[in-house]
Order: C-alpha cells, then sequence, then structure tokens
C-alpha cells in the first residue's frame, strides 16, 4: 500500500495569513492618513490607533505565519 496521506496546514497558520493582510491594510491607511494629515474629530484620534493596532496586527500575523510554516496536521 502506498502512503497518500496529504498533510494539511495548521488553523493559526491561516489565521496569520488574515492578521497579516488585515493589518497590512489598516497600518497602510494609518500611515496614509498621518502622513497627509487627514482631520479627524474623535477623542483620541492624536494618538494615531490605526498605527498602532495595524503594527500589532502585522507584527502578530508574521509571527503566526513564522512559527507555523512548516507544521503539518495529518
Amino acid at each position: 500500500m502506498t502512503d497518500n496521506v496529504q498533510k494539511m496546514r495548521p488553523i493559526w497558520f491561516f489565521v496569520g495569513l488574515i492578521l497579516l493582510v488585515i493589518g497590512a491594510v489598516i497600518l497602510a491607511t494609518g500611515v496614509y492618513d498621518l502622513v497627509r494629515h487627514v482631520e479627524s474629530n474623535k477623542v483620541l484620534s492624536r494618538l494615531h490607533p490605526a498605527v498602532w493596532w495595524g503594527g500589532l496586527m502585522t507584527l502578530f500575523g508574521f509571527l503566526f505565519v513564522l512559527v507555523n510554516r512548516r507544521s503539518s496536521v495529518e
């Protein structure tokens, strides 16, 4: 008998991909708003939360992809 067992990626690899993509989009819009000096009348807009959250999401997404890139589930 041949071993035709296909290996699948763990769910955390795909969670990392989603975090990486969405975080990069949020980070890009935050940097764009920061560079173009877009005015916002929100309470904490001076702290630029899109830059912080986009950066954190991108970092964690990259870490999830990096840790789970070679692992597989049977």
